[in-house]
């Protein structure tokens, strides 16, 4: 998850388990729309894995913990408009998939929405590259091409969402795309891989995952530089302790402030 950044200093912002794994949230954002509807941004890892992966992944939570979080918000699957996709990895889009069952295929949640993903982020998920072919879902792909509910984004706009911006990033993976959502006392980003957790808000902190490390700093530097003068937020997906920060730079590099907690049933 730290690229190049020796162990010695990664340990001490996430520490790691006697298994040399860290722990990671895999955090979706709702938004509820002036207009009434409810967006969601991302699904999370889901429960589709089958118990063996489950273990490979450490994947601790038994359930879907994204229903159960939209039951904690009287709502299910089936009242949500909108579902905006980062990119298609498994553990941004497997949330989209019903819980595993021994022997019965997968089946597609959210019978009503619409769902949106960067035109090159849907390409590249149809053709993946060797390096990242482990990180889709050939199943979700499959399900989602035959749903007739697809929307394909080319730009930084969409009429689903015309209030809302879309930057795009390239570094992580091609295509990737960062939802901009505006609010009145500046703009909230959600970050996604570009920037999974405030570690990573640190300049040349990147990921082993990430196809273009160099490219991607220089993405970030451009968003990071962006947000603070528009006094906006990120959101992080990844991150166990923070769902929200402030951005700040502050002799010389940029750093996260102002976090808000994330809700332990979150992740």
């Amino acid at each position: 998850m730290f690229g190049n950044a020796p162990r010695a200093v990664w340990e001490r912002w996430i520490p790691p388990d006697e298994r040399h794994r860290i722990p990671l949230a895999c955090r979706a954002m709702l938004v509820r729309e002036p207009d009434g509807r409810q967006v969601l941004v991302e699904t999370g890892i889901g429960a589709f894995f089958e118990p063996k992966l489950r273990d490979r992944f450490g994947v601790v939570e038994p359930g879907h913990v994204l229903l159960e979080s939209l039951a904690a918000q009287n709502l299910t699957d089936r009242d949500i408009d909108v579902v905006v996709l980062s990119h298609l990895h498994f553990d941004h889009a497997g949330g989209l998939l019903s819980p595993w069952r021994d022997g019965q295929p997968p089946t597609l949640l959210f019978p009503n929405a619409r769902y949106l993903v960067g035109a090159t982020a849907w390409d590249r998920a149809q053709r993946p590259h060797t390096r990242d072919r482990a990180s889709f879902i050939p199943a979700l792909i499959d399900l989602l091409d035959a749903s007739g509910r697809l929307e394909l984004l080319t730009g930084d706009r969409s009429g689903l969402l015309p209030d809302w911006r879309f930057h795009r990033s390239d570094g992580h993976t091609p295509g990737l795309v960062l939802p901009e959502v505006p609010l009145p006392g500046g703009p909230v980003v959600f970050a996604a891989d570009l920037i999974p957790g405030v570690p990573w808000v640190h300049l040349p902190i990147t990921m082993g995952y990430d196809r273009f490390p160099e490219q991607l700093i220089d993405e970030k530097q451009r968003l990071l530089s962006d947000l603070v003068a528009r006094h906006g937020r990120l959101f992080y997906t990844h991150d166990p302790d923070t769902a929200l920060s402030a951005v700040q730079f502050t002799d010389g590099k940029f750093s996260a402030f102002d976090r808000i907690a994330a809700p332990r049933d979150s992740a």
